[in-house]
């Protein structure tokens, strides 16, 4: 992995050479996980050079101190930009928390990129108010909470499955709670009017933790957004359904 330094921490990120030096896309990742979160999306390095970052206190990166909310996304935000200069990104793709984080960066830091996708995000990301206790005080039940049907995923394998509940817990109890209270503060829909970035919704079709009609918002009040569903997939549709993620995603960076 490669690191770039920043406001006193590292942040990490791994970075793979495609074929097309005019495109680099920076993926984002969301709660409780890290970059490993896209490994599915590697086969769009025939197209595009790639970039996905860990956010402080994920992964390799270094944590950082900070409260839940505004401190927390203004801090995931200067990794984003740090990663982003170092790798000269030219398109965002933001999963959820990193979803919100774009959507934070975009619009408090006048960030400009050819292109944004955001998947499993919405304007305003309220969290049940009993998950966000037993992130608190029973971290188990709300890893199993959330890998129940149609919240992360729709109809994964056993693999999948596995994968993601050992992601949540190597990013640990701490961290995660700090993400969801940070989704759960975030709410910018009276300000989605300033944001002029060609914009892409992608939703899953069963997601339950950020529905259709969050992306369909997002579409509708973004200057320049537009909105498509991945069939037969929940809240992380670029692990469950990959191939079609990626076509989605190919074709509006493409047409930028």
């Amino acid at each position: 992995m490669d690191t770039v330094t920043h406001h006193g921490r590292e942040t990490a990120f791994v970075a793979t050479a495609g074929e097309r030096s005019d495109e680099t896309i920076c993926f984002v990742h969301g709660s409780g996980t890290s970059h490993t979160v896209w490994e599915f999306q590697n086969s769009l390095s025939d197209r595009y050079d790639l970039v996905s970052l860990d956010l402080s206190g994920h992964g390799a990166s270094d944590d950082v101190q900070a409260d839940a909310g505004y401190a927390t996304l203004s801090a995931y935000s200067d990794d984003l930009l740090a990663v982003v200069e170092e790798t000269d990104a030219t398109a965002v793709v933001g999963s959820s928390l990193g979803g919100a984080v774009t959507l934070h960066a975009l619009l408090e830091r006048s960030f400009e990129p050819n292109a944004a996708i955001l998947t499993g995000t919405g304007a305003r990301m309220g969290v049940l108010e009993d998950l966000l206790a037993w992130l608190e005080s029973d971290f188990e039940r709300a890893i199993e909470f959330l890998h129940e049907p149609d919240r992360l995923f729709h109809d994964p394998n056993a693999e999948l499955l596995e994968a993601s509940r050992e992601r949540m817990r190597e990013c640990g109890r701490r961290t995660t709670a700090r993400d969801f209270r940070t989704c759960h503060r975030f709410d910018v829909r009276a300000d989605l009017g300033e944001i002029d970035v060609p914009t892409l919704a992608v939703c899953g079709e069963y997601d339950r933790l950020t529905p259709p009609w969050y992306h369909e918002f997002l579409a509708d009040e973004l200057p320049d957004g537009e909105y498509v569903t991945i069939d037969d997939a929940a809240h992380l549709p670029m692990l469950e359904r990959p191939d079609a993620f990626n076509e989605a995603l190919d074709d509006f960076v493409a047409s930028r």
